[in-house]
């Protein structure tokens, strides 16, 4: 009998605890869905696509590979007849290496208006969630990771998933929590507050604010393995999108907590 009522006990506090600590991390969110890049390859872009390679992939006197450029293909479950989104193309790939092995290949973005094409990340607006994007496999064995910096400049890579499959494949990642996307920054009453030396335990108002510093989309990298030819293959992407809360937290008036905001304002008078 006490064994029992000792395991209720423990039930109700192990319950209360969980309640607690569920609204605690509450926090409003304010999902969207976001395309990064449509590869329809019609110059609604501001970007255009270019590839590297590994050392050992195939050069010939005519061609040098890997191959990449839009084709009249895209996944009709997604797009249906591709009517009502103007015949959409995808970006494909065209790759070939003169031996097997770990052999990797670069998809990444630039700016469609550099001349000297340096590489640039594509900046995620919010907090992603999740990334996905519609890719044909050619059965390959190969698989695919794909390349975030941080606000700190730190690089990140997430496995995106095997191609081992035949047609077109919605293939997505989930965002790891550890990768930080929030950063606490000093709210200004709190700074004024350190400086002037004033004990603030007591005022829950005055506290640090979160900032959503953007996460930047790299690349892209195809691996192929050793067990797998790699002598011509063909690979096709469409649609890169993110799933991402876009909540900033803001509130009516926020523009008039700004100290540079509230300066503009006040030189008018």
């Amino acid at each position: 009998m006490k064994q029992r009522s000792l395991k209720f006990i423990c039930l109700i506090v192990w319950a209360c605890i969980t309640v607690l600590s569920v609204h605690g991390q509450y926090r409003a969110e304010n999902l969207n869905n976001w395309v990064l890049e449509s590869f329809n390859g019609n110059g609604d872009s501001i970007y255009k696509w270019k590839t590297d390679a590994s050392r050992f992939i195939t050069k010939t006197d005519d061609t040098t590979y890997p191959l990449l450029t839009y084709v009249d293909a895209f996944p009709s479950q997604a797009f249906r007849a591709g009517k009502a989104d103007g015949n959409p193309k995808s970006l494909g790939l065209n790759g070939r290496f003169d031996r097997r092995g770990y052999n990797w290949i670069d998809i990444y973005p630039v700016l469609a208006d550099d001349p000297d094409e340096k590489p640039i990340g594509i900046p995620i607006p919010g907090r992603m969630k999740r990334m996905d994007m519609w890719v044909w496999g050619s059965n390959m064995r190969y698989y695919m990771e794909v390349y975030f910096r941080d606000y700190n400049g730190v690089v990140h890579i997430l496995n995106f998933g095997s191609v081992y499959f035949l047609g077109w494949k919605n293939m997505s990642v989930n965002i790891p929590t550890n990768l930080n996307q929030t950063v606490w920054t000093e709210s200004e009453p709190l700074k004024r507050a350190k400086a002037l030396g004033k004990d603030i335990t007591d005022k829950p108002q005055i506290k640090d604010e979160p900032t959503y510093p953007s996460l930047h989309f790299v690349k892209f990298r195809l691996w192929t393995q050793p067990v797998e030819r790699v002598d011509n293959f063909y690979i096709y992407f469409k649609q890169l999108k993110i799933l991402t809360d876009v909540n900033e937290a803001l509130f009516d008036g926020s523009d008039l907590a700004d100290p540079e905001n509230v300066q503009k304002l006040w030189a008018q008078k």
